[in-house]
């Protein structure tokens, strides 16, 4: 009878600690899921000194979301001059992102003076828009003079690229003067073409003295390939006298 008393008080322990152990792993849980902001929290098991601690953090979180934009913010939870900086500090955001284009931007939160600004930022960006040939650019915000100044940067560029054959070339936007210097800058970028030995050459755009003087260009090149006993010599255009020079320098001396 005894050994069963002392094993009924042993069991009786064991349950109580067991007990204890579940009630502050229960604990334990709880509070971790008060800090992860879990709807499961139960702020009656948490001590006085961890509610506060709770109320703090999930302050400071608030703050922060209120402050940065990133997260949820209560304005219920601030106090009055937090709600001040945070009505100052979403302005400042809000500026910047109208100023660089960067961001959302609400320009009823804009200062008569701010949207002064932006406005002005807004029109440089679109003459610099207008200037480069994005498909950004509004020429209604233009003004006449920048609007002169913008077709008259277009027509050097279309210029330009008709000279050097870029591809962009819009020839209809040509004066007659202009045409027939784009004509003679590509007359001579064919004759250089040719000259060279690029495939870039286009032969039948030669003029008659122009072809004379790229077919004797290319004689002088086969004569230099030839003296060279480069494979590229064509012995059949070499002349009377570049024939014997070359035979002369392929016999093998005595």
């Amino acid at each position: 009878m005894k050994q069963l008393a002392l094993v009924s008080v042993l069991l009786v322990a064991f349950a109580a600690v067991g007990f204890g152990r579940s009630a502050v792993g229960a604990k334990q849980a709880n509070l971790e899921n008060c800090l992860d902001g879990f709807d499961n929290c139960n702020h009656s098991l948490l001590t006085s000194t961890q509610a506060k601690q709770l109320g703090d953090v999930q302050h400071n979180q608030n703050l922060w979301g209120c402050m940065s934009g990133y997260g949820e913010c209560n304005r219920s939870m601030l106090t009055a001059s937090q709600g001040q900086e945070v009505t100052q500090t979403v302005r400042r955001q809000n500026l910047l992102a109208c100023e660089t284009a960067m961001g959302v931007c609400d320009k009823s939160l804009l200062t008569p003076q701010e949207a002064q600004v932006v406005s002005h930022i807004e029109k440089d960006q679109n003459l610099v828009n207008c200037e480069t040939g994005s498909e950004a650019c509004d020429r209604k915000l233009l003004t006449p003079v920048q609007a002169a100044a913008v077709n008259g940067l277009q027509r050097q560029e279309n210029l330009l690229s008709c000279e050097t054959d870029a591809g962009l070339c819009d020839k209809s936007r040509l004066t007659p003067a202009e045409a027939k210097e784009v004509s003679t800058a590509l007359d001579q970028r064919n004759l250089l073409a040719c000259m060279s030995g690029d495939d870039y050459c286009d032969e039948a755009l030669l003029t008659t003295a122009d072809a004379k003087q790229v077919a004797a260009t290319r004689r002088e090149h086969n004569a230099l390939a030839c003296a060279a006993d480069d494979d590229s010599c064509n012995r059949a255009l070499l002349n009377s006298e570049q024939t014997a020079h070359n035979g002369a320098r392929s016999s093998p001396p005595f």
